[in-house]
């Protein structure tokens, strides 16, 4: 598997990824309805530097690395990920973080910040902490679970 920066002809792959969370509302804080232009849009904001996870030629995961305020506090990034259902346990999500640990090494940021890992999301929690994050804060309630109710969100926090 490599992990390299996205490209616009990546963008049907990254839509294949991202619409079976987005849809599941489970893990995002983002509308199950969203469409796939705006979907897009939000993951290749602006300041956004996104990379897909190429399994053979098939995108099998796709994260994103950015700073995660402006200002005084632009030396912590933030990132998110999302593995294709497909890929699910096969180390495509480790493998993503490592590369973004290592990408934000290069770009100069100091630590990583995780703003809203949800409660219930326990799989990508142990991964966080197995990859050196501390749980430094609880939003209690604050994600809309659809099955579970409103949920805690967990702030995650590690030094790079």
């Amino acid at each position: 598997m490599e992990i390299r920066p996205a490209t616009g002809a990546d963008d049907d792959a990254i839509w294949r990824v991202l619409e079976p969370a987005f849809r599941a509302g489970e893990t995002y804080m983002i509308e199950r309805d969203i469409s796939r232009d705006a979907a897009l849009a939000y993951w290749k904001s602006p300041g956004h530097a996104v990379f897909v996870a190429d399994d053979g030629g098939a995108v099998v995961g796709t994260y994103y690395l950015r700073a995660n305020q402006r200002g005084p506090g632009m030396h912590v990034c933030n990132s998110g990920y999302i593995t294709a259902p497909q890929a699910q346990g096969r180390g495509v999500a480790r493998a993503m973080c490592t590369h973004s640990l290592d990408e934000a090494k290069k770009r100069g940021f100091k630590a990583m910040q995780f703003n809203a890992v949800i409660s219930t999301n326990q799989r990508a929690i142990r991964l966080w902490q197995q990859m050196g994050f501390d749980i430094v804060g609880m939003l209690p309630g604050a994600f809309n679970h659809p099955r579970d109710g409103m949920v805690d969100a967990l702030v995650m926090f590690r030094r790079l």
